[in-house]
């Protein structure tokens, strides 16, 4: 077996180092020496691991005494050993549940705040607060019904909904006279140490007192019970821009659920849901309409007022119009302020014929038959016919 370094050597400082050089130098070493980073090197987990266990010993007052008296001798057994997980750092390989764990995971998981736990002072890398994380609160996303023309030419709506809301009384602090937490010094977590055969665990969880905060108070504030957080029903007025449509969503800043640990508010989305028209079919920003006619209209055209979202428009019917034929109106389609796009109307025309005739009106009808009125389409329509027997 190779000889173990001098374990000042392998973090490479010197013996009179403090114990923040310690700290910094191990934190240096594990991230420029962690396997995930040198997967093509067979021995980067041996490395690691000998800079682990060098800081395990040198970052215990006791410890460091002993080796500094009786060097590796003095400290036999102590640091990570090879455990029932396999060949690795005290079975470091499967952390976290198995292969492909990458290295932001396992230092995730490590020193990850909160009820996390570190080997060996691992709570200490990167001198980060292993308090509770400030986090932003989460979304809300809610439904709003629309008129039809409410959505075609924006409108202003006000509802209620419970909004979370930083205390009034307490400002959102949760008390009155602010005091450092005493269990905890100011730091919002405590840390605990335990000795095994596997070397020093060391696990840090929020403080009880001050739940991670750092600061508790002589007065605990009775609106929100201390939470600095109550729930209030507000009325909100939004301003619903023009043009939008079923799907689309509006987001109303800040009005979400609350965040932790002094973290923002959410947002409120409203995704909006468009009644149907009894006439207008909308297409995007275009705009369909069924205009019927009668027999006459059709057949000898005629000029006819027709309903658009702005008013009414009069528009030529060319003669000979049939079922079907659509005419375009450039410009009178949603001028959606949403998207910044205007869009198109369009004219369906279907021809009605009669249910009931006046004799007169039967005679006319059937002198109109005797005359070639065929259209071409029509020839060849039973020209075809005539063929297919």
């Amino acid at each position: 077996m190779a000889e173990k370094r001098d374990f000042y050597e392998v973090l490479g400082i010197s013996k009179g180092a403090s114990e923040a050089d310690i700290k910094s130098a191990f934190r240096k070493k594990a991230k420029e020496l962690h396997p995930d980073l040198h997967k093509d090197d067979p021995h980067a987990e041996e490395k690691f691991k000998e800079v682990q266990e060098a800081y395990s010993v040198l970052s215990d007052e006791n410890q460091r005494k002993m080796y500094d008296q009786y060097g590796h001798a003095g400290v036999s057994g102590h640091g990570p050993s090879q455990g029932a997980g396999g060949p690795g750092f005290g079975g470091f390989s499967d952390f976290g549940g198995g292969a492909g764990f990458g290295f932001e995971d396992i230092f995730d998981s490590i020193f990850g705040g909160a009820g996390g736990s570190g080997f060996g002072g691992f709570s200490d890398f990167g001198g980060r607060n292993s308090g509770p994380r400030v986090t932003r609160g989460s979304d809300i996303l809610m439904h709003m019904r629309l008129s039809f023309e409410d959505a075609i030419f924006g409108c202003e709506k006000k509802f209620n909904i419970d909004v979370v809301e930083d205390c009034s009384k307490c400002h959102g602090d949760g008390g009155f006279d602010k005091e450092t937490c005493s269990t905890c010094k100011g730091r919002g977590t405590i840390t605990t140490q335990q000795r095994t055969i596997l070397g020093a665990f060391t696990s840090t969880t929020t403080c009880p007192d001050c739940h991670g905060t750092g600061h508790t108070f002589k007065k605990k504030c009775s609106e929100c019970g201390g939470k600095g957080k109550v729930k209030n029903n507000k009325k909100l007025t939004i301003n619903i821009p023009a043009g939008v449509n079923t799907g689309d969503r509006q987001r109303v800043s800040g009005k979400g659920n609350p965040g932790t640990n002094g973290g923002e508010n959410g947002d409120l989305y409203i995704e909006y849901v468009v009644d149907e028209h009894d006439y207008f079919m909308r297409d995007n920003d275009d705009i369909y309409l069924e205009v019927p006619l009668t027999m006459t209209e059709a057949i000898l055209g005629c000029k006819k007022d027709i309903p658009t979202l702005y008013g009414n428009v009069k528009l030529n019917v060319s003669a000979g119009t049939n079922s079907g034929d659509k005419e375009r109106i450039k410009g009178k389609g949603v001028d959606n302020t949403y998207r910044r796009h205007k869009g198109d109307m369009y004219v369906i025309f279907k021809v009605y014929a009669p249910k009931k005739l006046s004799r007169e009106q039967k005679d006319l009808l059937d002198k109109l038959n005797k005359t070639d009125l065929d259209s071409d389409e029509i020839s060849r329509f039973n020209k075809f016919t005539k063929e297919n027997k």
